[in-house]
């Protein structure tokens, strides 16, 4: 059996990084993880081909090659997937899966096969019934996967050269319960975990690879079972690093990361030098509005400050338009982020995924008007908001013409790197980085309307904290992608 596994492209949002992947002459920052992990539960004798159309083009003749097309998609990626489907017209059988068909099935009539909810029991199901030709439509369970089974990506099939980071993932799932976000009603609230073991081992294939390269632990919220992580999984990556070069780690984590010195100085010593967080509003009504209780009741700047000065990096998600966001809240938002000195702010418009809390709602109130993109760069969203949405959408782009000024965004990186001390591990730099550096400096510091700022934090960096002047610049190429993500907004 042939398989022909499609990625669809992401549009262009705060997370593609398009605009700065192109100073490293990257064209992804991860690969279809999903994807590689699915080729690894297919059976061995199969034959797979994977095109991950963020790094190249359809080929007929993968096409003509193929006896199935593997798809996997989120929201933000269904006007590709449309595409995908156009293009096979109806000439192969296509097998689906991920969030975005788990959530909206329906809408795909053209697809012959869903494999829903976790592909480590789904997947096998449908491959079994290909073995009897008994195959049905629709393969789905309410149970969640053992994670302790689930098998190393087939890293063999992607371009290595193509991608920024790698991504590999330890748990699924979430103890906390914000009623927009549907990671719970995907992967449960009792946080489930691969051994340590397990996630030693994918790093080892990497390393093998020869990846040195950063590496995005895709958990929704690592930190989601803090007794296995200080006794199993942290010592084990403390004890891996030894020996070892690159490889620095990006993840996702709650806020509460702030409340745990022990578990902060772990992390830092494992080689984290960033963490994803959902920050959403200083908002103390709307944070109780959504249920974000571990937000609530705590100075969010002081945490993000504790989380900084512990040598890790904040990248923070917001969100405007909750129901009890006033006209107030936008410039409260702008003074958040500038004096958080979280320099990757990606703020969007509140948005109700199928099957979250905020969803059901809107649906009894009568205020869902249109399905979920997904992008929370688009300025669309799916609910019906009490406040005007003119004024909503004006309020939004004062936020992204503030915040990505170059006046606005260089302080903040200057704000960060005020307070920031990470650990040293040993990093070897790369020719591509060291390209980047000359391409800021004509992009940016030449040609850029940030020109000024650039140069300016440039000479600050180099005299006054050196030893993060690498840091300076990659945060100002970030810049770049930024202000040039937000223009599409602020010009649509």
């Amino acid at each position: 059996m042939r398989v022909l596994m499609l990625y669809p492209e992401f549009p262009d949002t705060f997370w593609s990084f398009k605009h700065a992947l192109k100073f490293v002459s990257k064209k992804a920052s991860n690969p279809p993880l999903g994807l590689i992990t699915v080729a690894s539960i297919l059976p061995l004798d199969w034959e797979k081909r994977l095109i991950d159309l963020n790094v190249q083009n359809l080929n007929n003749k993968d096409l003509e090659w193929a006896d199935y097309v593997f798809i996997s998609a989120m929201n933000i990626q269904s006007e590709s997937v449309a595409e995908i489907i156009e293009w096979v017209n109806n000439k192969k059988p296509i097998v689906a899966g991920g969030p975005l068909f788990t959530a909206c099935y329906e809408n795909y009539p053209q697809i012959d096969h869903f494999i829903l909810n976790e592909g480590e029991i789904t997947l096998p199901l449908f491959l079994s019934d290909v073995l009897n030709r008994t195959t049905k439509r629709i393969y789905s369970t309410t149970d969640f996967a053992d994670m302790s089974k689930t098998p190393i990506p087939s890293w063999e099939l992607i371009d290595f050269r193509a991608y920024d980071s790698m991504a590999i993932q330890f748990s699924r799932g979430c103890p906390f319960n914000c009623d927009f976000c549907n990671v719970t009603a995907l992967l449960g609230h009792k946080p489930r975990t691969k051994t340590s073991s397990q996630l030693i081992s994918e790093l080892d294939a990497l390393y093998q690879h020869g990846w040195r390269r950063n590496i995005f632990i895709v958990d929704d919220n690592f930190i989601g079972n803090k007794k296995i992580l200080k006794e199993s999984l942290l010592p084990a990556l403390i004890e891996w690093r030894k020996g070892k070069k690159g490889c620095l780690f990006t993840t996702e984590a709650s806020i509460n990361l702030a409340d745990d010195s022990e578990l902060l100085e772990m992390m830092v010593m494992a080689g984290f030098r960033s963490v994803f967080i959902g920050i959403e509003t200083p908002e103390e009504s709307s944070l109780s509005l959504c249920n974000k209780k571990q937000n609530q009741n705590r100075d969010l700047v002081k945490s993000v400050r504790t989380i900084q000065t512990a040598g890790i990096q904040v990248l923070g998600g917001f969100i405007v338009g909750f129901d009890t966001d006033s006209p107030s809240a936008f410039q409260r938002q702008i003074d958040f982020i500038q004096k958080s000195g979280i320099v990757t702010a990606m703020v969007g418009l509140l948005q109700a995924p199928f099957g979250t809390d905020l969803y059901r709602r809107m649906k009894r109130e009568g205020r869902l008007s249109s399905e979920m993109s997904g992008d929370n760069l688009d300025g669309s969203t799916n609910i019906i908001p009490i406040m005007p949405i003119q004024k909503l959408m004006a309020g939004y782009q004062h936020i992204l013409k503030t915040i990505f000024s170059p006046a606005a965004f260089y302080r903040r990186i200057q704000t960060f790197l005020e307070v920031y001390e990470p650990v040293y591990h040993p990093v070897s730099l790369s020719a591509q980085e060291i390209a980047a550096f000359f391409k800021s400096i004509l992009l940016l510091g030449v040609l850029g309307k940030e020109r000024k700022y650039y140069w300016q934090l440039f000479f600050w960096a180099l005299t006054k904290k050196p030893a993060l002047f690498p840091v300076a610049i990659t945060l100002s190429i970030y810049g770049y992608h930024f202000m040039r993500v937000s223009d599409k907004v602020l010009n649509s």
